[in-house]
């Protein structure tokens, strides 16, 4: 019988910054970069445990990727809405919004660390993240076969102990069914580990597995000052970052 653990929500928030933010003045550069850090920081006190990835030069209009866990859809709305107003916030977009319930798997009898995993307490060193649709077909299929399918998917992805996946259900919550978000140190296994999944069953019931977001492991500060490209910015955002509190896990 699976185990049953808390519900909890995830979260990937991609985030565009206008351009003629990096061209203000250094003094307002600084108070931006640490007005955002400290609004980041912040999240935990609603409960909000996450991750700060840069996605700069990696897909058009984004520079930052969140990915946070909260115990409620509101508690992510006001970690979010702070850090919007705040700083760096006001002169940024949302360009992706992807939200999931975090829950056991119907198809895995003993969840592992490796597939049940939340990827804010051990982040890795890049996150890759996608909104994913399944076919009709696929869910009038009977049980049993079904199992089947993810067996060998499940089989493929353990070949891969490199990599972490985290799974967000979106059904009645978001425009795709799931949320998948894997962590790893390795692109090289996880592109291994992609194309092997595509020779599987259980490709043949994808509908839509993007846009794919790709962030590697960077503090806001460090994301912010690459953008504002002064060191006036550089040292106020990182005194900002270092009087922040540590987050507690969201539980």
């Amino acid at each position: 019988m699976t185990e049953e653990i808390p519900v909890r929500y995830a979260q990937a928030l991609a985030i565009g910054f206008d351009p003629g933010w990096r061209r203000q003045p250094d003094a307002a550069l600084e108070a931006d970069i640490s007005a955002f850090v400290e609004a980041e920081a912040r999240a935990a006190d609603d409960g909000v445990a996450g991750v700060c990835y840069s996605t700069l030069g990696l897909k058009p209009g984004c520079e930052v990727l969140l990915w946070r866990v909260g115990p409620t859809v509101e508690a992510l709305q006001a970690a979010a809405a702070r850090l919007l107003r705040s700083g760096a916030g006001r002169w940024a977009d949302v360009r992706h919004a992807l939200l999931g319930q975090l829950r056991g798997s119907q198809y895995v009898r003993k969840p592992s660390g490796q597939d049940q995993a939340s990827l804010v307490d051990d982040p890795a060193r890049y996150l890759v993240v996608y909104p994913f649709t399944k076919s009709t077909e696929w869910y009038l299929l009977g049980r049993d076969a079904r199992q089947g399918i993810m067996n060998e998917h499940m089989r493929i992805g353990h070949d891969y102990a490199s990599v972490r996946q985290a799974l967000a259900y979106s059904f009645g919550l978001d425009d795709q069914d799931f949320v998948v978000a894997y962590a790893t140190d390795d692109l090289v296994a996880f592109g291994d580990l992609v194309r092997e999944l595509r020779g599987s069953d259980s490709r043949r019931s994808t509908i839509r597995d993007t846009p794919l977001l790709l962030g590697a492991r960077r503090s806001a500060v460090d994301i912010l000052v690459d953008l504002a490209g002064a060191a006036g910015p550089a040292t106020a955002g990182r005194a900002a970052a270092d009087r922040r509190p540590t987050p507690s896990p969201a539980s």
